[in-house]
């Protein structure tokens, strides 16, 4: 995985998109198939490659391997616990595909954080007295080419089709902790892709396990979310996968579902009912029993470092423990963690209500003189660098200004006035799905990319993001407790 490994004195560089050379060598009447691995890595990798070749033992330097169909016959050694590839996976569990997020790539014209602009936005689209080229003069994002879109032709297709309608913008979850508005329309070609198996699931009272086929980021964090809204597909790097919670054959956006059915596989049905809990079409908690648990599973450091590798090769493995009393605790566990993870409600005692003290000083918005903030006075500037624009329209990551706050955390400051005190490290630093989370957050809110100051809420949210990580890290204990006990049985 290293993008250097060609990199020499006279070319530094190597070869500067990361690229993965293999050689197989076949060998005739050989009587037992074996794969070695090694690693070079490094800044004296080239010496140690060129060093090896003289070692007596020449096979002693490396690692055998096994690859076969539980692992996808990767050669790259995997060290899991001896049950993990005993347990079912993902997709074992559901009855029903998942599905991709929701791809755009239209420059942001279909997402974003203003539902009203969003709107305008969109009544121009579909406006009749606009011509095309009025939208091309008012640099209107949907009358520019982009992949696979021909701007002139689509245009025409969808007014063909329908027109604008108030009722499919609707939220929409671009990274984690980060909700949007977007305006969904499954013609093509106006979303690259639409995902029209993914849409007609979004009815009130539904909810969406996340995670993905297999690491591409490392660090990845934890690979699992919860959401009651559409997903965007790189809402986990690089494609969450989509598993509705359950499923109706005839839906409608915002009305209540008619023909319920729970998400669950033959398999995930008999788990269920050896274990005597009520049929899941007809009882909600059971139907979402095994996702919630697998969310509290997935959500415990000692189940993501004793299974890492195992987690990096395939769908993530769930175990499924043999006591109703176990899963029944651990589901309780999973609805705390869906709690602090669905942004679109609160949490009383880490959002609303009284906070908690342990979270009350964590992430206050404060000037670093002390004096109170003034809006006006450029206060709510995110100039800090945390992202620019990068090539294509994609936001780059930047580095920001932080401070030692005592030990253990951090102030994240906006600009050089105000900043939010008190961050602790853990919560500062913690990843989902291959994205530091309050940092992801930030890099989009840049005051040249948003082209405005943050709001109060805006500013507040990150405030009440923090708490919910915090309060989330709070919880891992139980969680690792949880873990054991779910896998021991």
């Amino acid at each position: 995985p290293d993008p250097s490994v060609f990199s020499t004195e006279w070319n530094r560089e190597g070869i500067r998109l990361g690229t993965a050379i293999a050689t197989l060598v076949r060998k005739t009447n050989e009587p037992k198939a074996q794969v070695l691995f090694r690693h070079f890595w490094g800044t004296q990798k080239r010496e140690e490659l060129v060093a090896s070749l003289s070692i007596p033992d020449f096979n002693a330097q490396y690692e055998t391997t096994a690859p076969n169909k539980d692992n996808r016959f990767s050669f790259k050694p995997s060290d899991v616990t001896s049950a993990y590839r005993s347990w079912p996976n993902l997709t074992d569990l559901c009855s029903t595909a998942p599905v991709n997020g929701l791809m755009e790539k239209r420059g942001g014209a279909l997402i974003d954080v203003s539902k009203e602009d969003l709107a305008s936005r969109m009544k121009r689209y579909f406006d009749p007295d606009a011509s095309f080229e009025d939208l091309q003069n008012e640099e209107h994002p949907l009358a520019k080419d982009a992949a696979r879109f021909d701007a002139r032709k689509a245009r025409p297709k969808i007014q063909l089709n329908e027109g604008f309608k108030p009722d499919q913008i609707v939220r929409y979850a671009l990274r984690p902790f980060d909700n949007r508005w977007c305006y969904f329309t499954s013609i093509r070609p106006v979303w690259n892709e639409p995902r029209p198996n993914l849409w007609p699931q979004c009815w009130r009272g539904n909810a969406f396990f996340l995670s993905r086929f297999n690491r591409s980021k490392d660090p990845e964090g934890v690979p699992f979310y919860y959401s009651r809204v559409l997903c965007d597909d790189h809402f986990l790097t690089t494609d969450a996968s989509v598993f509705p919670l359950r499923l109706n054959s005839l839906p409608g956006l915002g009305q209540e579902a008619d023909n319920i059915v729970a998400n669950l596989s033959p398999f995930a049905r008999s788990y269920l009912a050896g274990l005597g809990l009520p049929d899941p079409d007809t009882d909600v908690a059971t139907a979402e029993l095994i996702w919630m648990h697998a969310l509290a599973i997935g959500y415990s450091p000692a189940y993501l470092s004793e299974n890492a590798d195992g987690l990096g090769q395939d769908w993530p493995r769930i175990p499924l423990p043999q006591e109703k009393s176990v899963l029944l605790a651990s589901a309780a566990l999973g609805r705390q963690l869906a709690a602090l993870l669905d942004t679109e409600a609160p949490v009383d005692g880490v959002t609303t209500g009284t906070i908690r003290p342990e979270l009350r000083d964590i992430a206050v918005f404060r000037r670093a003189d002390g004096n109170a903030a003034e809006p006006a006075g450029g206060d709510l500037d995110l100039t800090a660098g945390w992202g620019h624009a990068g090539k294509g329209g994609v936001t780059m990551p930047g580095r920001g200004k932080t401070a030692p706050h005592g030990t253990d955390a951090l102030d994240i400051y906006l600009n050089d006035s105000t900043c939010w005190r008190n961050v602790p490290q853990a919560v500062w630093n913690f990843t989902i799905g291959g994205y530091q989370v309050i940092k992801k957050w930030l890099s989009y809110r840049e005051k040249p990319l948003l082209g405005r100051p943050l709001t109060p809420d805006e500013v507040r949210y990150v405030t009440e993001m923090a708490r919910r990580l915090a309060a989330l890290l709070a919880l891992q204990p139980a969680l690792n407790a949880n873990y054991r006990d779910a896998s021991g049985s």
